[in-house]
């Protein structure tokens, strides 16, 4: 009798057993998602808008445009390249296509929903150094290799910053049109393709500003703004700020915006940054806001900065990381897994790479 009584409390205790084990075995295999060995890019390329789709095929991350090594107006292209995850190499695309007469362009900024990537804006530099701000705003389907046009942006902006929501909602928030910054939140919807505006931005308008989003708050943090002086002509100054925009879920057009205690006191000029596991990561960048040929505005070279920030929205607190990887002239930070990347960029000495970097590497996220 005591045999079986035991027996039966062995059986009881490994059929509970198994079945805890049943209910945390996927939690513990999302909690640890392998790392992903990312190839180098075919050359080195920096201020590139860069993207990350999930097709029926896998995941791809693509590097749309930006400048090549050399740094000069030259060397600003439309080239593009894909990267099926897993994969050895990065396969060039189809170029980005311009309604302008010079066809390559800096500072555009992509997102991705679903199997497409959306692309928005940028702007070309002319042998005079003259800047235009591109209209252009494009669809494009990786599988295909292929563009379609959609709906223009109501004004034109580059050194933007692009927010989806719902996966259905792109956000541009502040950035540069042509001659000055603009206050303004264009919302394009993905499923109507058209635009609305949204509350203003409440910040010192900016170009070269980060942001990410969790839920429905955001988080857009620094850039440069436009600084009248004194009879003299107009200069450009690092903006330290960030401001939390909390949009309001029955109206994506209404957005309460509210400043938030920066992380450093000290602004970072083309960071990178996206959502990760509920904070808001922001990577690299310059405290030396500079021109396109990473010299900055003051004449002196600009260096990166090796700090992670991440934000928690919750209750609005900060935490400053140090890494080793000094990089800057980002357009996006891609999430693959555990790990976040930033696609080429500038390092010391204002060198283009053609190297990923993955900063969450030797750096646990919380």
């Amino acid at each position: 009798m005591l045999t079986f009584v035991a027996n039966h409390f062995f059986k009881a205790i490994v059929m509970r057993l198994a079945l805890l084990f049943t209910l945390f075995l996927p939690l513990v295999a999302q909690a640890a998602q392998p790392s992903v060995d990312v190839p180098a890019l075919p050359e080195p390329v920096s201020n590139n808008a860069v993207a990350k789709v999930q097709t029926k095929q896998g995941e791809f991350i693509i590097s749309f445009m930006g400048l090549a090594a050399g740094k000069t107006y030259q060397d600003v292209h439309n080239k593009v390249w894909a990267w099926q995850v897993g994969s050895d190499a990065w396969q060039a695309k189809t170029p980005v296509p311009s309604s302008l007469p010079l066809k390559g362009r800096l500072a555009a900024i992509a997102v991705g929903i679903n199997d497409k990537a959306y692309i928005f804006g940028g702007y070309t530099v002319a042998k005079d150094h003259s800047e235009i701000s591109s209209p252009d705003s494009f669809r494009y389907d990786v599988i295909n290799d292929r563009y379609e046009t959609i709906a223009p942006m109501p004004v034109p902006v580059d050194d933007s910053v692009a927010l989806v929501y719902q996966q259905r909602y792109i956000y541009l928030i502040s950035g540069w049109h042509n001659a000055g910054n603009v206050n303004l939140v264009q919302i394009y919807d993905t499923k109507t393709d058209s635009w609305q505006q949204g509350a203003p931005f409440l910040g010192e308008p900016v170009f070269g500003q980060a942001a990410g989003l969790v839920d429905n708050v955001m988080l857009v943090c620094d850039g440069v703004k436009v600084q009248a002086n004194l009879l003299k002509r107009r200069s450009y100054a690092m903006a330290t700020q960030c401001l939390k925009g909390s949009i309001d879920e029955k109206n994506p057009a209404k957005i309460d915006w509210q400043l938030v205690e920066h992380p450093t006191g000290q602004g970072r000029y083309r960071m990178a940054a996206i959502d990760v596991a509920g904070k808001i990561a922001f990577a690299g960048g310059s405290s030396n806001p500079y021109n396109y040929n990473g010299v900055g505005y003051n004449g002196e070279p600009s260096e990166p900065d090796a700090k992670l920030w991440l934000f928690e929205p919750s209750d609005n607190s900060w935490q400053v990381i140090s890494t080793e990887h000094l990089t800057m002239d980002h357009r996006g930070l891609i999430k693959l897994n555990d790990q976040l990347l930033t696609i080429g960029g500038m390092t010391t000495n204002q060198q283009v790479l053609d190297k990923v970097t993955i900063w969450s590497d030797n750096t646990p996220l919380p």
